[in-house]
């Protein structure tokens, strides 16, 4: 057996604003014409996990990019940079917005895109794929793996920065949306998920929710060995693929 050969770098893409940034890219080779995938970092930042993801979904035949949501804040290891911008109260709804459709615009004008995209985020980047899901026009597939805050039962949760519950935006959404979700989680607990659910369903939306038993937040994460869970994590890739290969090829 052999493994198809990719290609990984750090490039600049234009965000939100027009300011430039680094972002991860990789991608298979060859001549083939590919879907893209923008894959949005976790709270901890762009750190070693987010770029092993991205790397692995180029090695199952995508054109990934994953833009590091905290270029703005300057240099510094990823759990430095972290901890200030949730210092801060977090990365503004709008700046992520802008730099997630920064990287949908450079994945397809690469030569190998097949003119599809599709978005994925884990723990605030699930959010994040919810929230880009309902504001951008043009995504083919989201997969939303244990977002948070999706539903915000604290008024007070609100503001400048995060203005709207992404739940409220639901309306919006045009591309099909693949949820990952642990029973066992907290941030979003097994109600907020239903009614996230109960919401798409209301509104006629495409979309297919798993939950997994015995497994909490972040539960693909192998650096993170308290959370991982090996049997769902594989079984939760599977779906992710699958998902991907039904609507990006």
């Amino acid at each position: 057996m052999s493994y198809p050969s990719l290609i990984a770098e750090t490039v600049s893409f234009q965000g939100y604003n027009g300011d430039k940034g680094d972002a991860y890219y990789a991608r298979p080779t060859g001549n083939a014409k590919v879907g893209g995938v923008v894959v949005i970092m976790h709270m901890p930042g762009w750190d070693e996990w987010i770029i092993e993801t991205t790397r692995k979904l180029a090695h199952h035949g995508y054109a990934a990019i994953s833009p590091h949501l905290y270029f703005r804040e300057g240099t510094g290891s990823p759990d430095d940079l972290g901890a200030r911008v949730r210092a801060a109260g977090g990365v503004p709804d709008d700046t992520v917005v802008g730099d997630v459709e920064g990287c949908m615009k450079y994945l397809r004008a690469q030569p190998n895109s097949n003119g599809k995209v599709g978005v994925i985020g884990f723990c605030s980047g699930g959010r994040h794929t919810y929230l880009a899901g309902c504001r951008l026009k043009g995504i083919d597939a989201l997969v939303d793996c244990w977002g948070g805050n999706v539903v915000v039962d604290d008024p007070k949760a609100l503001n400048a920065k995060r203005p709207v519950a992404p739940i409220d935006l639901t309306d919006k959404m045009t591309a099909p949306l693949l949820g990952l979700f642990g029973n066992d989680d907290e941030n979003p607990n097994a109600d907020q998920v239903n009614r996230t659910e109960a919401a798409l369903k209301k509104l006629g939306k495409t979309y297919e929710f798993h939950r997994y038993d015995g497994a909490g937040h972040a539960f693909f994460n192998y650096g993170r060995a308290p959370a991982y869970r090996g049997d769902q994590a594989a079984d939760g890739w599977k779906k992710v693929f699958a998902f991907f290969k039904k609507h990006l090829g």
